[in-house]
């Protein structure tokens, strides 16, 4: 709680935002940008505490509405009053230790974002700890409540298996706090003053990395795996993944890092080489560490289990493979996959856009056994050979799949233009179910639904009308 980074020459760094339009911001070189297709570009450069000022002064508004959507979903969880109360008392005793398993480049970064922060939520926790807290949230989420609320499936393909024999990964992050936590997305360019320069699907708020690619064409994604619950908080993983972004060039050098780390849960990280030709999954959990590669193979699969010998007798791990849903995903994707004869980025995103279970069985829309559960924060692809990105626009990852070349953009970065760096050549088209009555349907359920079970929770009477339209 008392712990503070080093913030030497934080009164020489400016802060001081160009407010251009509702939709273009900046400070020197570093910008945000809101695209046609919704989502956010953002550009920052410099050293740590420099990019943390930058960072939260550009995007303090979508931090704010980030931080409101978490925060309202643990009030809806725990009841106002001594509970809350209670809460932050245990989750600071939880926290105790955090600081000191993150680098301090990366508590001068997220102190510079927290400079930002509103004050609403102080009674919880300080700014800069809170800030800190929420980047452990996507371990905790899982860990604690062990709802698999970030069930995520992803894939990679090379060789015989893609149009050109040139890797091509996709994944589903399918973290979901609330509809209105996914509304914001950020494409987060960043130049370190160390490091590789790399590109991140995120939210306002978050330095962390949960899925993205460097310069170099190492790509990093994130899954969550079964875990025990934790005594207190260390590494929280997206900072490992971040880590890594920033400074490996080859799977050897990720696979360092996360073995320097000591993580609080268990995680699978996703990695694919440009270098290389190749994906690998490092597999971490406390106290242990595997590395799952394919042989004589031309594709790999991941869900929410652990595949390397390290865990095959681990019986969480065998609990998870037998009574969650992650086995049945994985098999789904597995079919997909190896139902198309080669692979491109539009076919790549309609597998993760496929609703439909084992041998393309209607198994309802939202089903948890789906590569597309329609709740997913996002989905994307990568291409490292050519450093390439492709990320969905809202809703979930049916919306555009919106192209970004990484070295177009940071060319473009540096020469201080201020316009989007989007690939229009390269942009796949959004799915034609968003156009349809089934969609509707569902979304009309899903509001419905959310809407009894507040009624539940606060012991409300439900109006009969949504309780039938539910049924129906």
């Amino acid at each position: 709680m008392e712990d503070r980074p080093d913030i030497s020459g934080i009164e020489t760094i400016d802060t001081l935002r160009t407010k251009h339009n509702d939709s273009l911001y900046s400070i020197g070189k570093n910008t945000l940008l809101k695209n046609k297709y919704g989502i956010w570009e953002l550009y920052i450069e410099g050293d740590a505490l420099e990019r943390g000022l930058v960072n939260g002064s550009l995007t303090r508004e979508l931090m704010y509405k980030q931080e409101v959507a978490i925060m309202e979903k643990i009030e809806s969880l725990v009841p106002a009053g001594g509970y809350q109360n209670f809460l932050s008392k245990v989750v600071a005793w939880f926290n105790r230790e955090m600081y000191l398993h993150v680098p301090e480049e990366y508590k001068k970064e997220i102190y510079g974002v927290s400079r930002f922060a509103q004050h609403k939520y102080d009674s919880f926790a300080p700014p800069y700890v809170r800030s800190l807290y929420l980047h452990g949230a996507h371990d905790i989420g899982h860990a604690l409540q062990d709802l698999m609320l970030v069930g995520c499936t992803s894939f990679a393909a090379w060789d015989q298996k893609t149009s050109d024999g040139k890797l091509l990964l996709g994944r589903n992050f399918d973290l979901y706090v609330s509809d209105e936590f996914a509304e914001e997305k950020i494409a987060a360019f960043v130049n370190p003053e160390q490091g590789h320069k790399f590109m991140m699907y995120t939210w306002g708020g978050m330095i962390g990395v949960v899925s993205g690619m460097n310069e170099k064409g190492l790509s990093v994604t994130i899954n969550a795996g079964k875990s025990k619950i934790p005594l207190k908080a260390k590494s929280p993983v997206s900072l490992v993944a971040r880590e890594i972004l920033q400074y490996a060039a080859t799977t050897e050098e990720a696979i360092q890092i996360a073995k320097n780390r000591e993580v609080f849960v268990s995680e699978a990280i996703m990695l694919g080489s440009a270098a290389e030709n190749k994906a690998l999954v490092i597999e971490v959990a406390p106290g242990k560490f595997g590395v799952h590669e394919v042989d004589n193979s031309n594709h790999l699969i991941c869900s929410n289990h652990f595949q390397s010998d390290t865990y095959k007798k681990d019986r969480r791990n065998q609990q998870a493979i037998n009574e969650s849903h992650t086995r049945y995903r994985f098999e789904r994707m597995q079919e997909l996959v190896n139902k198309n004869e080669v692979l491109n980025p539009g076919k790549a995103a309609a597998i993760l856009r496929n609703t439909k279970g084992l041998q393309e069985e209607a198994i309802g829309l939202g089903n948890e056994k789906a590569i597309n559960q329609l709740l997913a924060h996002h989905g994307i692809l990568f291409k490292p050979s050519e450093r390439k990105v492709w990320v969905s626009a809202n809703p979930y990852q049916l919306g555009t799949f919106v192209a970004f070349d990484l070295e177009e953009a940071f060319s473009k970065f540096s020469e201080g233009r201020r316009e989007s760096v989007v690939s229009e050549e390269d942009v796949i088209p959004a799915d034609k179910f968003l156009d349809s009555q089934a969609f509707r349907n569902y979304r009309e359920f899903r509001s419905l639904s959310e809407e009894v079970s507040r009624s539940i929770v606060k012991r409300e009477t439900i109006s009969e009308k949504n309780y039938l339209s539910c049924l129906r």
